[in-house]
């Protein structure tokens, strides 16, 4: 038994951002940047479904149209709750649920676009929660993905292994690649940006074909 499965549940992530959720903001904000330019590159329109799974603390709201209807999720209470107070001031049109990503429920082909911020390094099953998204895209609907993963064509460091573990404890895994989590999936891969860390965290925008 792999004596770090522990850290690499819904349970344990709940724990975790339960208690990270009155500071998280203080932390994430220095991504926002990348938010932002993950967001734009969604081409969001007026009157689209956007869907925000591990949404945290609401912190891409500010980056999202006002004119189209967003709804977000995560597996963490606290989270969803500091979500909904964000939008006190954002003011968007906004649907809030508590929900496993990797078992959304919503109907199939019901979201224009899907926004995966912080959330494919961090959930149990990133291949479960990218293959939900798109059975729930609706067919030419586009996902954005911000996240660390092993460099693209790198191999896997040593120190990658030797750090994972604690890394895994307090936040996300860092031994993770996005081309063979999307293999999984039909999704095409439009464009692969270097983002934040030397590239270690990438921009990367799928379409359902």
């Amino acid at each position: 038994m792999n004596p770090y499965a522990i850290f690499s549940t819904n349970r344990w992530n709940r724990f975790r951002y339960t208690l990270y959720a009155p500071g998280y903001d203080l932390v994430a904000r220095i991504f926002s940047k990348s938010r932002s330019k993950s967001i734009r590159e969604l081409g969001i329109n007026p009157g689209d479904e956007v869907l925000i799974v591990g949404a945290g603390t609401g912190l891409d709201l500010g980056f999202i149209t006002e004119e189209c209807h967003i709804t977000v999720t995560d597996i963490t209470p606290a989270m969803i709750a500091q979500t909904l107070k964000k939008n006190v001031h954002f003011k968007r049109n906004l649907t809030a649920e508590v929900m496993d990503g990797q078992h959304l429920n919503f109907a199939d082909r019901t979201a224009d676009k899907i926004i995966l911020h912080l959330i494919l390094a961090v959930i149990p099953d990133p291949v479960a929660c990218l293959k939900e998204c798109e059975r729930v895209l609706k067919p030419g609907g586009r996902i954005t993905v911000f996240d660390k993963f092993v460099p693209k064509g790198r191999k896997l460091s040593l120190l990658r292994i030797i750090f994972n573990p604690i890394t895994n404890l307090l936040f996300s895994n860092i031994t993770r690649r996005f081309e063979n989590i999307v293999s999984e999936t039909n999704l095409a891969v439009e464009s692969d940006i270097p983002a934040d860390l030397n590239g270690n965290f990438r921009i990367i925008r799928l379409r359902k074909c």
